[in-house]
């Protein structure tokens, strides 16, 4: 008895110990909602999308209603067309900071993130359309001795 439970003992010290690969779930965490978070400026936007009719609501109003300009609304609907899930999502968003180019820009970047958690296959189109990158420019400070960020008062030789 003592062999087989030093054989026994000795294949268990002899094995490495090996984490299990960590496997995503296809069902979505937290109620049923896949999320995306996006940044972009100073605006950072918290997307949840599900199966749904396709409803985009942002801050509680139709996306439409929401942005004024057709860029800021075609640049969302572009995600959404590139990804062929135009009208069978039901997407929220909540954003907050920045003018409405940077809101638009984050919720970009967190749809594209929520979707990519949604259907993992569509990562090569996201990424060749540049919706998983982040866009990192902000404003750049304003420094003592000048006049802006960059620009200089004006200098007299005499």
């Amino acid at each position: 008895m003592t062999d087989q439970t030093t054989a026994t003992e000795s294949a268990l010290i002899e094995t490495p110990q090996v984490a299990p690969a960590r496997v995503r779930s296809t069902t979505p965490p937290h109620g049923h909602w896949w999320w995306g978070t996006g940044r972009r400026k100073t605006a950072v936007a918290r997307v949840r999308i599900k199966p749904g009719d396709g409803k985009f609501i942002v801050n509680g109003k139709p996306y439409d209603v929401f942005f004024n300009e057709e860029r800021d609304r075609k640049n969302l609907q572009t995600v959404l067309e590139k990804t062929n899930t135009n009208g069978k999502l039901e997407i929220h968003v909540n954003v907050r900071g920045g003018g409405f180019t940077g809101q638009a820009g984050a919720i970009v970047l967190g749809l594209a993130r929520a979707i990519f958690r949604y259907d993992e296959t569509l990562d090569p189109i996201l990424r060749e359309n540049n919706f998983l990158t982040r866009d990192s420019r902000k404003v750049e400070r304003k420094k003592y001795g000048q006049s802006g960020a960059r620009r200089r008062f004006q200098f007299s030789k005499r």
